[in-house]
């Protein structure tokens, strides 16, 4: 039988905190203040979220490094020529500076076209908001435009969890001391669990989830979990809970 919502708080109050952000690629996001510089070095950030906590953040501050300080400012002035050029070199796990530029790109063209990436992902919205997982699928095929980048955006035919953009979404729309919660217009109940390993293992350890795989199916069912202990923020716990494995690997 799964803990008791006692138990999820008591985890929540201990690594809830901007102590421990370190070990997250948030933690390269709060140095922006600007909401759209915010916006686009989280979806950046989010984005870029696999494999290895320090491949990534070594990864991200290459392409901050780059952008110097307003990300916005970086996408609106440089050309699509000038983007890709700045990032010929870069290269994290399986994507490469190319992949990296196409995504820049049509970056670039959501913010001339929709002012702001929130903007973008509330015109794929339904106006009920009962089902995000619709608005996400609508969102990637809007924002990837002519052309895609796999790595950074999973096509949504391959049905995956989408961890990465599920994750930006927590970050932009709950808001607590992790949590930056500058969109206003999406209920934070309506939240999908960004589902990685570390979750996934957790969950099934708890007794929360058989499933084996990460799907979005199964991202939703351990969302619905949660939903019931919590029902107004069913994703509250996902920072706290994934500290446990993640702090493990990780010494600064």
């Amino acid at each position: 039988m799964p803990p008791s919502k006692f138990f999820f708080e008591n985890i929540y109050k201990k690594y809830n905190s901007r102590d421990y952000t370190y070990s997250d690629p948030i933690s390269l996001v709060y140095r922006y203040k600007n909401k759209l510089d915010i916006e686009i070095a989280a979806l950046i950030s989010s984005s870029l979220a696999y494999g290895n906590v320090k491949q990534i953040l070594k990864s991200l501050n290459k392409i901050f490094s780059v952008m110097g300080n307003s990300p916005r400012l970086f996408i609106e002035r440089k050309s699509e020529r000038e983007i890709s050029k700045s990032f010929l070199d870069f290269k994290h796990r399986f994507t490469s500076g190319a992949e990296l530029s196409i995504f820049l790109i049509n970056l670039k063209k959501a913010l001339k076209n929709h002012g702001t990436i929130e903007n973008l992902f509330l015109k794929n919205m339904p106006e009920n908001q009962k089902d995000i997982e619709t608005s996400i699928y609508s969102f990637i095929n809007a924002f990837n435009f002519n052309a895609c980048a796999p790595t950074l955006f999973p096509c949504p035919e391959k049905k995956s969890s989408f961890k990465r953009l599920n994750l930006f979404l927590r970050w932009m729309i709950r808001k607590d001391s992790v949590d930056l919660g500058i969109w206003n217009n999406i209920d934070p109940s309506k939240l999908i669990l960004p589902l990685d390993t570390h979750m996934l293992s957790i969950s099934q350890k708890m007794g929360i989830t058989q499933r084996k795989d990460s799907s979005m199916k199964t991202a939703r069912e351990i969302t619905a979990f949660f939903r019931t202990i919590n029902p107004s923020d069913p994703v509250k716990y996902d920072f706290s809970l994934t500290r446990i494995g993640i702090l493990k690997n990780f010494k600064v």
